[in-house]
This record gives structure tokens, C-alpha cells and sequence, in this order.
């Protein structure tokens, strides 16, 4: 592929933020550089709270790969260092990968394929394949998904490591991330509802993303975190309050975090309220059963994990 021709097709900066995971960035970084997508793509890895990896040992192909290594420079935690890699980034197009998942080589050819027959979409996205421990999953979102769709559910095979979206977009209309939502909990769901303000999610019905689940996550364990995230997004959104099945979706994550942190009555009232907008929301009854120590949060984690399911 001579330059000329690569200097046909738009640029994509990719971004991976980062924290303890130096064997499985590894493997995402490298399936970032492998694409097989004819355009130029500089991959920026930003480090969070942790000494810079130079990643010396990973090959970059000559033609058409950039690989970089900074510090997270702003806020700390995912949100502060994906708006690093953002404001690093000089593509036309920037893309999204958490450190411990990886892209199918493909990847990016067919997002880009997919939105030059529908360029209003404000954001591509692609399906998914969750691995857990003995279990493979492939979940692939509506190939278009409008806010209203988003309020009422968080649409989760719409996963962050496939976000692709125009530099202009974020700097100029929708915004970066979103620094202040407490330990970043929920960045890419308002991330997903901010840029579908402007226009409509597009999707590649396809598993072109691997999403690993058999290791910790930046957010096991931190019910505190969860739970003031959601209850921010809850308050930062009005638009929930006309949707009862989509404010119950939230009160009841925020319940069960407030479950598994022992703070028993107030999981209690956001069950209760997480009922009264809709009695098919299953996290508000597990709540109730956590509080009333009928069984330990982490025993009901672990059995939605095992399924390919968060909190």
C-alpha cells in the first residue's frame, strides 16, 4: 500500500488506557497494529497510576503504525485517561480499546465500510464476544440505536473497545469524557448517551471485539464507586425520570451496590423504589435478598459473570 493511497482513507488514533495488565495490553496492543484496515493507525497506550511500559518489545510495522506510551496527565482513572489518549490523538477518527480485550483483524476495514453508507451515524460500534472461564458468548447490538433506545437500556453488546467516532465530534459537539463521574463508573454509557444526542449509534452486526471476563475489573469489588456513579448518571440525565423501565434499571444496580457495601436500609429504599417503577428488575429483589443475609453479593456476581453478564 503506497502512502498516496493510504493518504485516501482517514486516519485512526486508537486508545488504550491502562493500569497492572502488561501481558494481556499485549495482546490488545498487538491486535490494534494488525488490522488489516489499509489506513494509517497510531495506537496511544496512556498509563494510569502506574510507571510507563515502553513496550519495547512489541513490533510496529513500518508503513502505516505509530506506537506511543505517556502518563495519564489528567484526572485520575479511566475517564482522565482516555481523555489523554483523546487529546494526544491527531486522527480524523479515534477509536476506543480497553487493555484487556482485543480487535478481530477486520475491525476497522468493515466500520469504516459500514459508515460510509451511512455517514450521519455519529458513532460505529461492533458486536462483541465475551470469553469467560469455560464460556464464549457473542452478543451484537441493533445495527441502530437512538437515545431513547439507550435510556431505556443500556444496550450492553454496544462495549466500548468498539467505539469509533470523529475527533471533531468529541472535541467540538458531544464532549470528553466525563471526569467527574465518581471512579469513572458508567464514562462509556454517558459517553454513548451525550454523543446520541447528535445522531444515531451505528453497528457492525458482527463479534469483531474479544472481551475478556476471566480477570478483575477496574470497578470488581468497588460497590462505593458504583453506586455514586449511578446515582450521578441518574441526576445528570433527566431524561430517565420519563422512562420507569430505564430509571429502575440504574436504581436497581445502585441497590445492589448499596447491598453488597452493608448499607442495608438505603439498598432497601432504592429497591423498593426500583419495584414500584418496574417488579421485572431482578437486581432490586437480590438487593432485598442481600440486605436480608439470605445470600453474600459476591456469590451473585460471580453466577452473573459466569454468564457474560455485569453488574
Amino acid at each position: 500500500m503506497s502512502a498516496q493511497h493510504r493518504a485516501t482513507l482517514p486516519s485512526v488514533s486508537v486508545v488504550i488506557a491502562t493500569r497492572g495488565r502488561p501481558e494481556l495490553l499485549r495482546m490488545a496492543v498487538r491486535s490494534i497494529l494488525a488490522q488489516d484496515y489499509a489506513g494509517d493507525i497510531d495506537l496511544t497506550v496512556v498509563f494510569d497510576q502506574i510507571e510507563i511500559d515502553p513496550l519495547s518489545d512489541v513490533d510496529v510495522p513500518h508503513e502505516g503504525r505509530v506506537l506511543r506510551t505517556v502518563s495519564n496527565q489528567r484526572h485520575p482513572g479511566l475517564a482522565g485517561g482516555r481523555n489523554t489518549g483523546i487529546l494526544t490523538a491527531s486522527g480524523e477518527l479515534i477509536a476506543f480499546c480497553d487493555d484487556d480485550d482485543e480487535w478481530m483483524p477486520g475491525k476497522l476495514r468493515l466500520q469504516l465500510e459500514a459508515w460510509r453508507g451511512d455517514p450521519a451515524a455519529i458513532l460505529v460500534a461492533t458486536g462483541i464476544r465475551i470469553e469467560t472461564a469455560g464460556r464464549s458468548v457473542e452478543r451484537v447490538p441493533p445495527e441502530s440505536t437512538v437515545f431513547a433506545d439507550l435510556i431505556r437500556s443500556r444496550t450492553t453488546e454496544l462495549h466500548p473497545s468498539s467505539f469509533l467516532f470523529r475527533r471533531a465530534d468529541v472535541l467540538e459537539r458531544f464532549g470528553l469524557v466525563d471526569e467527574e463521574l465518581p471512579a469513572s463508573y458508567g464514562e462509556d454509557y454517558d459517553f454513548l448517551l451525550r454523543a446520541a444526542r447528535f445522531g444515531h449509534i451505528l453497528a457492525v452486526p458482527e463479534p469483531l471485539v474479544i472481551v475478556h471476563w476471566n480477570r478483575a475489573s477496574f470497578f470488581d469489588g468497588k460497590w462505593l464507586g458504583i453506586a455514586e456513579g449511578l446515582t450521578y448518571l441518574l441526576n445528570k440525565h433527566p431524561e430517565f425520570s420519563d422512562s420507569a423501565a430505564g430509571s429502575a434499571r440504574i436504581e436497581g444496580q445502585i441497590a445492589f451496590a448499596l447491598a453488597a457495601l452493608g448499607r442495608h436500609a438505603e439498598a432497601r429504599t432504592w429497591a423498593r423504589q426500583t419495584i414500584r417503577h418496574d417488579r421485572s428488575q431482578l437486581r432490586a429483589y437480590a438487593a432485598l435478598a442481600i440486605s436480608a443475609r439470605l445470600v453474600p453479593a459476591g456469590a451473585l456476581v460471580s453466577a452473573v459473570n459466569r454468564r457474560g453478564r455485569g453488574l
